[in-house]
């Protein structure tokens, strides 16, 4: 089963996604997402111009040696850009090998563990009133966990809060990647205040719990904004609202952060959407300092990759719950569904649906009911890519915003 040609396939449907489309001798057809929000063009380059070469004549069916040659071949190891496009050529040859087997590719992983996955939504609001009557919305659209986000007294615009409220009838607004309107292709710069997000939050989240009772799962992302202690307070001052997570409440790349964070609080930690390799868990699973994963098939490796990050996390008694806002394309998607569906280990599933645009490019196949997800029994992802409509949505630039203090300083976003 030999690979004919690799194709990368740039498109913007609402916004910028790189899709992998790989095609052996045979026939048979592979996608794989190569999506990193805001620096999309290098994954595309790094694929177009240094993988795609190496992938014609190879064995499509060697998906291991494949993944290995692409990772040590490189000497250039990790990093967001050569993780991202080795997961777009892992999951091309998985929806491959599973295509040409006639299974979805959760029963080359080991079959259905579950029924479905349980996803969660982003509710958010500008203020309280707001965010109720968006939780109320993800409800009624079938959602059983829910992420909370809201705005934040004196601030203009925060992390996590839809552009309009729940009841305008767009869905599909949350989007943080955008240009500087009328000007130059720059990224939007935020004001930041840690001190009023500290003394806000437990408000919200005592006002949902009252309106929505204690069996609700509610979710929180700190989105790296705090020093370790500041996440450690609002971890202890958010234990009375019993979260499901509390998520990136630090910057990833400091993992002794979590130490004592952990030290102080029993609020579940969740962490590592932006983690791309096995190796930036190590340190947090051995010592038990996070509860879930973060991480996303598309920015780590792939399916190969995402599978033994996930069997080690079991080993220490830590669950998934893969990174799946709509910067993850619906192929990315979909490959985490099947792994969702086949580990022991799973938590829970980001999911923000995406844009009718986004579906008329990716035809996609999963099912979302009574708050669970399933990636379908269609064989392998369960995605299709239509060529003539990516074509219709040329690229176009946009970044993430820039955060800052009040007196100026660059501070995380």
């Amino acid at each position: 089963m030999r690979i004919e040609s690799a194709e990368t396939v740039v498109t913007s449907p609402g916004r910028n996604f790189v899709t992998l489309r790989v095609v052996t001798a045979d026939g048979l057809t592979g996608l794989g997402d190569a999506t990193l929000n805001g620096r999309e063009l290098a994954v595309a380059s790094y694929l177009r111009d240094h993988v795609a070469p190496l992938l014609t004549g190879r064995d499509a069916r060697n998906i291991e040696d494949t993944w290995q040659y692409l990772y040590r071949g490189a000497y250039w190891r990790r990093g967001p850009v050569t993780m991202a496009a080795i997961a777009a050529v892992d999951t091309a040859l998985w929806d491959i090998k599973a295509k040409a087997a006639g299974m979805p590719l959760y029963q080359l992983l080991g079959g259905a563990s579950r029924r479905g996955a349980l996803a969660y939504g982003h509710a958010s609001g500008r203020d309280v009133p707001e965010l109720l009557d968006s939780v109320r919305a993800h409800l009624a659209d079938g959602y059983r966990a829910i992420r909370v986000q809201t705005g934040i007294p004196g601030l203009d615009s925060v992390y996590g809060v839809a552009a309009s409220a729940a009841g305008s009838g767009e869905r599909y607004d949350y989007e943080p990647a955008r240009r500087t309107a009328g000007g130059p292709v720059l990224p939007v710069e935020e004001t930041w205040d840690t001190r009023a997000y500290l003394r806000h939050v437990p408000s919200v989240f005592e006002a949902v719990r009252e309106e929505f009772g204690p069996e609700l799962p509610l979710l929180h992302d700190g989105h790296h904004r705090m020093t370790p202690i500041q996440a450690a307070k609002l971890g202890k001052s958010l234990e009375p609202y019993d979260l499901f997570w509390l998520e990136d409440a630090t910057p990833g790349e400091d993992q002794a952060a979590l130490r004592l964070i952990r030290q102080h609080t029993t609020t579940p930690l969740a962490i590592g959407e932006v983690f791309n390799s096995v190796h930036d868990y190590t340190t947090l699973l051995a010592e038990r300092l996070i509860d879930y994963v973060r991480s996303a098939v598309t920015h780590t490796g792939g399916v190969t990759a995402m599978k033994k990050l996930l069997d080690l996390a079991a080993v220490y008694g830590v669950r998934s719950g893969m990174h799946g806002p709509t910067d993850i394309s619906p192929v990315g998607m979909a490959a985490q569904l099947h792994l969702d569906l086949a580990v022991h280990n799973f938590g829970i599933q980001e999911y923000m649906r995406h844009s009718p645009e986004s579906l008329e490019v990716f035809r996609t196949s999963w099912t979302f009911d009574e708050g669970l997800l399933h990636p379908s029994d269609a064989p392998g992802l369960g995605v299709d890519l239509d060529l003539d409509a990516a074509g219709r949505f040329p690229y176009e630039p946009a970044y993430l915003p820039v955060n800052r203090l009040a007196d100026g300083t660059v501070h995380d976003w």
